[in-house]
């Protein structure tokens, strides 16, 4: 699939998604259904959604408290047996890694949730991450599907008609970027050029420097 084929593709995300797809400053607030009013209830939608996950590398973790509190994230969904728009996601969002360095797994992190956990074990995880050579600083997740759906929704990675959320694949092609810390959050396609990713990421991270970053080859 070329790349504008899979920009094309992007009509048919989620709702919840798309309603923050263009670049721009990070967003703020606490708009029902957004992430940006959602991530900022600490003490209570937080709570919430502090679900039991596991790891790629087969380890337990709690969402909020072990992985988003305090930090710099880019997360968004996915799953393995994906043929087409998943493989292109991740490819890009690997680009955009090899751009940040070493920064990622230190004041940045990457999170990809499967939508299918009765497929995407540890272990299938653990290949797919394998298979894209992701490096550290990015996690694969699954856990119990009551679990996925709960945090899918709260994300805002939904589409308020039943019958299209119940399509998996309208789900994929967008992620979130934000710093939990500061409540700065936005959305944007995944398959937008690596630099502007890294830029509009570079908006949500403490005494980064606002020059925009060059395209490069990686």
């Amino acid at each position: 699939m070329k790349r504008r084929d899979a920009l094309a593709s992007l009509a048919v995300l989620s709702v919840g998604a798309v309603l923050g797809a263009v670049f721009g400053p990070p967003l703020r607030g606490t708009s029902p259904g957004s992430a940006a009013g959602l991530l900022g209830h600490r003490g209570g939608k937080a709570a919430v959604a502090d679900v039991v996950l596991r790891t790629h590398e087969n380890r337990s973790v709690r969402f909020y408290d072990d992985l988003l509190k305090g930090r710099t994230v880019i997360l968004g969904f996915m799953y393995s047996r994906s043929s087409q728009l998943c493989p292109l996601q991740t490819a890009n969002l690997r680009r955009v890694q090899k751009l940040l360095g070493n920064r990622v797994g230190r004041d940045l992190f990457f999170y990809s949730l499967t939508l299918r956990p009765e497929e995407d074990t540890p272990d299938a995880l653990k290949h797919y991450a394998h298979e894209h050579n992701v490096g550290p600083g990015w996690l694969f997740l699954t856990g119990a599907s009551e679990d996925i759906e709960l945090l899918r929704r709260w994300l805002g990675f939904y589409d308020p008609d039943p019958a299209i959320d119940a399509d998996s694949s309208r789900h994929i092609g967008m992620i979130l970027l934000g710093n939990e810390a500061l409540q700065h959050w936005t959305y944007c396609p995944a398959l937008s050029e690596p630099e502007e990713i890294v830029n509009q990421l570079n908006w949500n991270v403490p005494g980064r420097p606002s020059r925009p970053v060059s395209r490069v080859l990686v």
